[in-house]
C-alpha cells in the first residue's frame, strides 16, 4: 500500500476494524499472571500449577476461580479473590511492559490507514487501562472491552461482538488478533477473520489452526495493512 493514503482509501478502511486480544498479542504478561495466581492460591491454601494456568488462560476470573478452587465461594467472595489476584498482577505490571515485536508499527500503520481499533479481552478494565498507560498506545485504541463488559467468556463471541458494536463496524469487517484457541473460536463465532499469533508460545500453531484461524504468524512483524485488507476481501 502506498502512503500517504488518499481520502477515499481512508474512508473505506474506517468501516473496517482490528480487535486486539492482549496477552500474547499486544504484550506477553503470562508469567506475571501465573505468579499472581500462584500467590493468591497459596494465600488460601490451594494448589496452582502450570497446567491449571494453561487450562484456564484467557478465561474470565468469575469462571477461573470456581473451576480451580471449587464451587464453594459466593459471588462476592469470587469478586474479592479476583481483585486480590489482579492487585498482585498490577503491582508487577506497573514496573513496565513492552509491546511484542511488530505491534507498535502495525498499530501506527492501521491507524494511518483509517482502520478502527479496539481491545477485546477477558481481563479486568483496570488491567487494560494500566496496559494502555504503560505502553502509550491510547491514540490507536478507540474502544476497550474487558471483563466487566461481558457476561460470558471466550470461546463465546460476546467480547468481540460488543467491540464491533462499539466501533460501529460490522463483524464481517473485523479482524481479530489472538494467541489462544478459545479466542480464535470466539472470533470465528462472531463472524470475524482471525489471525493466530504464536510468538509467546502459549499455544502451538496446530491448535490455532484447528480452532479456525484464517492466518497464523509467528510474529506481528509478518502482518501489514495489506495483509489485513486482503483477509477481509477473501
Amino acid at each position: 500500500m502506498k502512503y500517504p493514503l488518499q481520502p477515499e482509501e481512508i474512508a473505506m478502511h474506517s468501516s473496517r476494524a482490528v480487535i486486539w486480544d492482549v496477552d500474547g498479542t499486544l504484550v506477553d504478561t503470562a508469567e506475571l499472571h501465573f505468579q499472581a495466581w500462584r500467590a493468591l492460591a497459596a494465600s488460601i491454601g490451594k494448589p496452582f500449577t502450570r497446567e491449571d494456568f494453561a487450562g484456564t488462560f484467557g478465561w474470565r476470573n468469575p469462571e477461573i476461580i470456581p473451576h480451580l478452587f471449587g464451587p464453594i465461594y459466593s459471588d462476592a467472595e469470587i469478586a474479592d479473590l479476583g481483585e486480590r489476584k489482579e492487585l498482585l498482577y498490577r503491582a508487577e505490571a506497573k514496573k513496565g511492559l513492552s509491546l511484542l515485536p511488530g505491534v507498535s508499527v502495525l498499530l501506527q500503520e492501521l491507524h494511518e490507514a483509517g482502520f478502527r481499533q479496539a481491545i477485546g479481552s477477558s481481563a479486568p478494565r483496570a488491567n487494560l487501562d494500566l496496559l494502555l498507560d504503560v505502553t502509550h498506545v491510547h491514540n490507536f485504541i478507540s474502544v476497550v472491552v474487558g471483563m466487566e463488559d461481558t457476561q460470558r467468556g471466550k470461546p463465546d463471541p460476546e467480547v468481540f461482538l460488543i467491540g464491533a458494536e462499539k466501533l460501529g463496524v460490522a463483524p464481517a469487517n473485523c479482524v481479530v488478533f489472538e494467541d489462544a484457541p478459545v479466542g480464535i473460536q470466539a472470533a470465528k463465532a462472531a463472524g470475524m477473520k482471525a489471525v493466530g499469533v504464536t510468538f509467546a508460545h502459549h499455544h502451538p500453531a496446530e491448535k490455532l489452526k484447528a480452532a479456525g484461524a484464517d492466518l497464523i504468524v509467528h510474529s506481528l512483524e509478518e502482518v501489514t495493512v495489506e495483509v489485513v485488507r486482503d483477509l477481509l476481501e477473501k
